[in-house]
């Protein structure tokens, strides 16, 4: 393919400004009108007797800068080495009765989108960082997953209430991975209370052994490097990658575990929801073949288990490139959408995650879908709060959105990463391909890490393949990285 895009020396492009016209480009709507303004000077939680659980020594870990908290934990250890999972979920319907204005636009915008210089959230910050964030030494409003789980991590009851709570510790990501692997100090707070550091060693425990029991049934082990913008005096000058930890990692294994637990609760209750869902890889043929590059032989029908075998010894032998890897595999097996399930329908399931039930309700105050989850449970002795109609619809919006997201984020991470290589034309970098679609041929590069076209070179290249480009090009302001083999 002939490179005929034209490079041209620009001013400097305000980002704050073209994150806002990327979200309006892509059908979201980045001011909050007038009627959602007007609704927040009159908002008040309903009322209820929720279960009063503020003496439970709660905690959350969240990003550094993170004031939408969505969810605390706590855990309580049992005889036969069964714990007790308390996981506390901000109770945000609690302040949006449905089709009020807040609602009716956190439905049509469906998801918070986070640019890398500018996040536009789903609902107003008085409510996601103020009313209903779940912030350190407040009595807050929560809908409570209580999960027993055995020593094998199976587990053995669950159920789900409103409740009041207080965090008595937010903590982060950072501060308390390091402590947890060793690389660290404990945190401030964590070195102040044994008791807290006790909660988190039950917590960092319960939580492997969830994830060994979900890689035992077949789960993905999944590696991702993310990247956030790095500024000096106000300019971006480099991409740091974002690492998983064991922090991150304990607050996905609960996740997950409440995910399902909320999934299988709707199920039982024999009512109409919202799924995650995670289709069986249509192309399984070319993740057969990606793995038989690397001398490894996977069966001919679709199979979790024996791919996450193949990520984690490829993980085992060269881990620099196992995000890489974990990259291609993603691409190929497509993203994940929302759909409606009714009671008797067959469940399409998740295939990442290798179980059958699965949704999303752990952050209300960044994702509709969670939201409207919240609404159902929280009715679940009452009328139906939606008709399976509805339930469709809001899926379908869901999934579209969140696909619009994507693409702004993609955007606008190329014009971040656009604008630390400006300087670097005509060096050469590793790359792996991303995607290969009729629009172009696609590669990463992998420090720093960032996605261009590949502009020269592509014949005979597929997902998956490591290959060295050189950058012939780049354009902020169109967010174009060009690459030539």
């Amino acid at each position: 393919m002939a490179d005929n895009r034209k490079f041209m020396t620009h001013a400097p492009l305000n980002l704050d400004a073209a994150a806002k016209q990327s979200m309006i480009d892509n059908g979201f709507q980045p001011d909050f009108p007038a009627e959602v303004q007007m609704q927040l000077q009159h908002l008040a939680p309903e009322s209820g007797q929720p279960r009063d659980l503020r003496h439970l020594p709660w905690s959350s870990i969240d990003n550094d800068t993170s004031r939408d908290l969505d969810q605390i934990e706590v855990c309580e250890p049992l005889d036969d080495d069964a714990v007790r999972l308390w996981l506390g979920i901000a109770d945000v319907v609690a302040f949006i009765p449905k089709g009020s204005a807040i609602d009716r636009y956190a439905a049509a915008e469906a998801t918070s989108v986070y640019t890398g210089v500018k996040t536009f959230p789903m609902l107003p910050e008085k409510l996601s960082t103020d009313l209903t964030s779940l912030l350190e030494g407040a009595d807050k409003l929560c809908v409570v997953i209580e999960m027993v789980f055995s020593a094998d991590a199976s587990i053995q009851s669950s159920s789900i209430y409103p409740a009041l709570v207080r965090n008595c510790a937010q903590l982060t990501y950072n501060a308390v991975g390091a402590w947890l692997e060793g690389a660290g100090p404990a945190p401030a707070k964590v070195a102040a209370s044994a008791e807290l550091e006790k909660q988190l060693r039950i917590q960092d425990a319960l939580a492997q052994r969830l994830r060994d029991c979900r890689y035992r049934h077949g789960a993905l082990n999944i590696d991702s490097i993310e990247t956030r913008p790095v500024t000096a005096n106000g300019v971006i000058v480099h991409l740091a990658p974002v690492l998983k930890n064991r922090a991150t990692e304990l607050i996905e294994d609960f996740m997950i575990a409440a995910n399902s637990v909320m999934a299988r609760t709707l199920a039982e209750k024999q009512v109409s929801s919202i799924r995650r869902v995670v289709k069986t890889p249509e192309r399984w043929n070319r993740i057969v073949e990606l793995a038989a590059r690397y001398g490894e032989t996977l069966p001919a029908e679709p199979d979790s288990g024996a791919l996450n075998a193949f990520l984690l010894k490829r993980k085992a032998t060269d881990p620099m490139h196992s995000a890489d890897l974990s990259l291609a595999v993603v691409k190929l097996m497509g993203p994940g959408e929302y759909v409606l399930e009714r009671p008797g329908d067959t469940r399409e399931g998740h295939f990442g995650l290798a179980v059958r039930d699965y949704t999303h309700a752990t952050a209300p105050n960044r994702r509709f879908a969670d939201l409207v989850t919240q609404r159902i449970v929280k009715a679940l002795d009452a009328a139906a709060p939606y008709s399976d109609e509805e339930l469709a619809a809001i899926a379908r919006n869901c999934t579209l959105r969140e696909d619009a997201a994507r693409k702004v984020e993609r955007v606008m991470s190329k014009r971040i990463a656009a604008t630390v290589l400006q300087h670097r034309i005509g060096e050469r970098f590793s790359a792996i391909v991303t995607g290969v679609t009729p629009k172009g041929t696609f590669v990463r590069v992998l420090n720093p890490h960032a996605e261009g076209r590949l502009m020269r070179g592509e014949a005979g290249v597929d997902v998956g393949d490591k290959i060295d480009v050189t950058l012939v090009g780049t354009d902020v302001q169109r967010g174009f990285i060009d690459f030539a083999r």
